[in-house]
């Protein structure tokens, strides 16, 4: 999740309290966008670039399988031939 997109989460929760509460609370926009980034920084996320990377890996490692696999049959039916 990125910055921008706490500090809107943030936004929406310090907007959506009563004047009182903001008054009392001082900058609750701020509390609240620290408090986020230090859970979210306890999860283990990637980024979706890092997350296409590594699904392009695996369509080639399947597909380098798939080639093994079907030579690795070739030679087992040139094998029985003989």
């Amino acid at each position: 999740m990125d910055n921008k997109t706490i500090e809107n989460i943030a936004k929406q929760i310090s907007e959506s309290m009563p004047a009182g509460v903001k008054e009392m609370a001082g900058n609750v926009e701020q509390r609240v966008k620290q408090t986020l980034q230090q859970q979210l920084s306890k999860l283990d996320l990637v980024t979706r670039e890092e997350m296409d990377v590594q699904q392009q890996m695996l369509l080639r490692l399947r597909e380098r399988v798939e080639q093994l696999e079907a030579q690795l049959a070739e030679q087992n039916s040139s094998n029985h031939k003989d």
